[in-house]
């Protein structure tokens, strides 16, 4: 047992707590600052464009090009994606859709071999999806077109791209911003699949008058999404 430490009365001083206690202040100042950079790291970490997988770009079994077909030859969104509608998700055509126009046209190129191919099996080519949202987060097309949401709010300008790529993080703050002020992504309906198209400050009705024609009522509920 060590002897106790002598005070300036002559009279010994025992210590209650040991000597290393002494450096607490310094231990949980760096305890909050490791804390935070921890915070910072993950919150980087989430928002990151390899994380929220923006700028996903995947090979399709045929290389079919919107800027072709959306931007220069003039298909609307719907054509394709007949259910976006009236439905939640939005259909991937089925193989009769394609054959309408290349039974006839580009009947020989090699880059539609694997379209032909599947048209003879009776098959379905084997898209790869962009857009994939988590399992337990659902998502309702028709309600967002009907609210007047264009394609171009969540999908950017597809229009203008040969190979589609995720352009928006699509988690769950990009949601929630939306859904607390709709009103800058609202537009009249029969401009939703018009991804060009731009407010006429002058002529065309503004997000208010637009979410009260349309009776929005965005809500930020988890069961919204959370079903």
């Amino acid at each position: 047992m060590k002897e106790p430490m002598m005070g300036k009365d002559h009279k010994p001083v025992f210590f209650v707590f040991p000597a290393w206690t002494n450096h607490l202040r310094e231990i949980g100042a760096a305890a909050v600052v490791a804390g935070l950079a921890f915070v910072g790291l993950v919150g980087a970490v989430g928002l990151a464009p390899g994380t929220t997988a923006v700028g996903y770009a995947p090979e399709q079994p045929v290389p079919y090009s919107h800027r072709l077909h959306v931007g220069e030859l003039g298909l609307d969104c719907r054509y394709c994606h007949n259910t976006v509608e009236k439905a939640a998700r939005a259909a991937v055509p089925p193989i009769a859709t394609c054959m309408n126009c290349h039974a006839t046209i580009k009947t020989k190129s090699p880059l539609l071999e694997p379209l032909r191919q599947a048209w003879e099996a009776d098959a379905s080519l084997p898209w790869v999806r962009v857009h994939d949202l988590p399992d337990f987060v659902y998502f309702d097309h028709s309600a967002h077109l009907s609210a007047g949401v264009s394609c171009v709010s969540c999908h950017g300008r597809v229009d203008r791209m040969d190979v589609v790529r995720q352009v928006e993080p699509l988690n769950m703050a990009w949601c929630l911003r939306c859904h607390r002020d709709p009103e800058p992504n609202l537009r009249p309906r029969e401009r939703i699949t018009d991804l060009a198209w731009e407010r006429n400050s002058e002529t065309d009705p503004v997000g208010a008058e637009l979410a009260a024609r349309y009776r929005v009522a965005t809500s930020t509920d988890c069961s919204t999404c959370h079903r």
